[in-house]
Parts: C-alpha cells; structure tokens; sequence
C-alpha cells in the first residue's frame, strides 16, 4: 500500500503539479484547498506526510501545522511548507508549529520528492 500524502494548497494548478511529481514517486496524494478543508479531512484521512502551503485563504499553513500538532492522531506527522515565504521569522514559526521542512517556490519537483522520502521512508 503506498504512503499517503496530503497536499495542501490554495492554488489548484500548483496542487497538480505536486499531485503528478508525488505520484510518479510512488505515492497516493490527498487534496486539500487551504488549512480549513485539510483540517476538516483529518478525522477520515490518515496522511503520512503533510505538504503545505503557508499563505492561504480561511486557515495559513502555520495555523494548519499548529493544529495538526495539537492533534493526537496527527501529532507526530512531518510536515513540509512548500511557498514563497523565504522569511527567516516565517521559517522560525513553522519550526516551533513543528514543520520539519521548508522548500521555497519555485522549486524542482525532485526537490519536494528527496524531502518527501528523506522524512517519510
């Protein structure tokens, strides 16, 4: 059975993009449209790697990752923030919401799927 991972983005074009290069690697790849609709699929979705985004409409990716901390079943999930943020403060608060990588857009694909199996082999 292949590693699901939920791919969190409020650009649908860009989602694709990751959507094609994860599958390619092997994976399954869970959709969401921002922070709110992922969180709202975490009860049915049982992800192994959380990708997301950070500026997004209704829930950021940094309050996303917070939440997905403070879950019990989802606690312990890696998460990647994949965005233009290149901020050293916004990379300082995904560490201390628990994100275990951060790639900058634009960005190869290949990039994302090293990150991807270096945090879930």
């Amino acid at each position: 059975m292949s590693k699901v991972i939920m791919v969190v983005d409020d650009s649908s074009s860009f989602r694709t993009v990751v959507k094609l290069a994860l599958q390619k690697a092997g994976y399954t790849v869970q959709e969401a449209g921002d922070g709110q609709e992922a969180a709202d699929k975490l009860p049915t979705v049982k992800p192994s790697l959380i990708v997301c985004d950070v500026n997004m409409p209704r829930m950021d990716g940094l309050t996303f990752a917070k939440l997905v901390r403070n879950h019990p079943v989802h606690k312990f999930t890696p998460i990647i923030m994949l965005t233009t943020e290149s901020q050293e403060s916004k990379k300082e608060e995904g560490k201390a919401a628990g994100v275990r990588a951060w790639i900058t857009k634009p960005f190869q694909p290949s990039q994302l799927v090293d990150a991807v199996k270096r945090l879930c082999p």
